[in-house]
């Protein structure tokens, strides 16, 4: 049960990573192409992309640090 576990939290761990680069990315797209223009109505594309920006940037590192707590507990396959 636990090497099922370990997997899953290693699927979740991967996919915040994964979510984090695709909004960092998307943010600074935001940031450089939509200025002075407003996003589907959230706000002005500047400002969301700096939100995406940072949201990314910590998603990033928290799929980065829990797949390394994850490694280094032996919760994950071998």
């Amino acid at each position: 049960m636990a090497k099922k576990q370990g997997i899953g939290l290693a699927i979740v761990a991967f996919a915040l990573y994964i979510i984090g680069g695709i909004c960092t990315f998307g943010g600074i797209a935001s940031i450089i192409f939509m200025k002075n223009r407003d996003l589907f109505g959230w706000g002005e594309g500047r400002g969301i992309g700096y939100l995406f920006l940072c949201v990314g940037l910590c998603l990033s590192i928290i799929g980065v640090l829990l797949m390394r707590l994850f490694r280094n507990r032996g919760l994950t396959i071998q």
